[in-house]
């Protein structure tokens, strides 16, 4: 892949972030910082100009599409455009505008992105209904100590299920991270007897730092400008020997999310959203160091799922 196939490919990423107009000035900050910590990445690629070029439009859509001249990474343009657009939910209507203008100027027809599009779709709409989680207990209760360790192990099996959903080969994989942080914490609220609906929970992810859009910017970024991405009919596939430097991004993210939904929970819901941002950031940097330990278990989980487990579990 050519510096310019990647900076084609972000800038497409970029402009599906903004695309529905509607984007918060955190969710842009976000972006932004994703932006510049990618640029250290880079070889020979300006990230934050790259931005600014984006949310000020001194580039087009449509320039990003007809640099990609491999049909692979046209395929692949579209693919992430969707992740993205979905990240926050269904399909707001000028996101749908975006895509089947995309979907023209990468020259792809219906045939190319329909199962795609239905896979997308089944898990942007999952709900958090039914989850299985432990008793509600109180702070106070004979079973805090067992209850939070049941917790603690929760969150990590989310944490390593996340972590190998990046070793797929299907891009649409990395679509089901955010459904299934929003079932982990949907859990985590109501072992602690809070029932929450998924825009509660959205809304706290945000809240902590977790944009849902610049999730997936981030996640792409990391994997393009790497050099993890393999050219296998247009999909995403990371190298599980670059994994073990640091690549499951999606695992320590997850963690951190969950060590903090469970004290902000735990401890009443009182958390301001500076401190939950805090305690975010300053949970990441043991996260990153536990993806490196487990590691086996991610590859092992990784080698283990399918398309239909997937759905699966986002749906269960």
């Amino acid at each position: 892949m050519t510096p310019t196939d990647q900076k084609s490919l972000l800038t497409i990423a970029l402009f599906a972030a903004f695309s529905d107009g509607n984007k918060a000035e955190a969710e842009r900050e976000e972006i932004r910082r994703i932006a510049a910590s990618l640029g250290s990445s880079a070889q020979g690629l300006d990230m934050a100009t790259l931005y600014q070029d984006v949310l000020l439009k001194r580039t087009s859509v449509a320039a990003a599409a007809h640099a990609l001249q491999d049909a692979d990474y046209r395929q692949l343009a579209y693919e992430m455009a969707v992740c993205v657009c979905d990240a926050d939910g269904q399909q707001t209507a000028p996101e749908q505008q975006f895509l089947a203008t995309l979907k023209q100027q990468l020259q792809l027809g219906d045939a190319q992105t329909q199962v795609f599009d239905a896979q997308a779709q089944a898990l942007a709409v999952a709900l958090p209904v039914a989850v299985a989680a432990p008793t509600a207990y109180s702070a106070a209760s004979d079973t805090a100590s067992s209850a939070s360790d049941a917790l603690d192990k929760s969150i990590l099996n989310y944490a390593i299920l996340n972590g190998a959903l990046e070793l797929l080969p299907q891009s649409w994989a990395s679509m089901a991270i955010i459904p299934l942080q929003v079932k982990m914490v949907y859990a985590i609220g109501k072992a602690h007897g809070i029932a929450l609906d998924q825009g509660h929970i959205r809304e706290f992810i945000a809240a902590a730092g977790v944009g849902l859009s610049s999730q997936y910017i981030e996640q792409f970024g990391r994997k393009l400008l790497g050099g993890l991405l393999g050219k296998v009919a247009g999909r995403a596939i990371g190298s599980l020997g670059s994994a073990a430097t640091g690549m499951a991004f999606s695992f320590a993210t997850t963690y951190a999310l969950g060590q903090v939904a469970k004290r902000y929970y735990s401890g009443g819901r009182v958390m301001s959203t500076e401190l939950l941002r805090n305690t975010f950031q300053d949970l990441m940097g043991p996260a990153k160091q536990l993806q490196s330990q487990y590691l086996p278990q991610i590859q092992q989980k990784a080698s283990t799922l399918n398309p239909a487990a997937i759905m699966a579990m986002v749906r269960s």
